[in-house]
């Protein structure tokens, strides 16, 4: 696995242990933190010695949302190589188009609804041999 330090920054604490579960059941050894305020995430994302390889990140929670989030660690030299991928509700028709009239590229995957469809996914993103 190509990822071993993730970050998941999701308000919902139902979609973090689904989140969790699936990653849990790939069988590799990650470190996963898991953050429910994307305010005290950013927060502590300056400060952190060690950075996540990659950020999971919801698109519609308080305070600072997925965007916003986004755009800050673009504008921050230590944070803006981290791969970042949204993973939130909307489908992908309406927020690709979103991201893209916001110039925001990145990687956007609609929640699924199963676990082990959550778990496909998330095996063709932290496989080496998927990317």
């Amino acid at each position: 696995m190509q990822y071993k330090n993730i970050l998941l920054i999701d308000d919902d604490s139902d979609d973090t242990l689904f989140f969790i579960e699936a990653l849990s059941a790939l069988g590799e050894e990650v470190i996963c933190r898991t953050m429910h305020n994307p305010a005290r995430a950013w927060e502590e994302l300056q400060v952190l010695e060690e950075l996540p390889d990659i950020i999971f990140l919801d698109y519609n929670m308080p305070m600072v949302n997925g965007l916003e989030f986004i755009k800050r660690m673009q504008q921050t030299e230590r944070l803006k190589h981290i791969e970042v991928i949204i993973l939130s509700t909307p489908p992908e028709q309406v927020m690709l188009p979103w991201l893209e009239r916001n110039n925001t590229s990145v990687k956007y995957i609609s929640k699924p609804a199963g676990i082990q469809e959550l778990q496909e996914i998330l095996q063709g993103i932290l496989s080496p041999l998927s990317r």
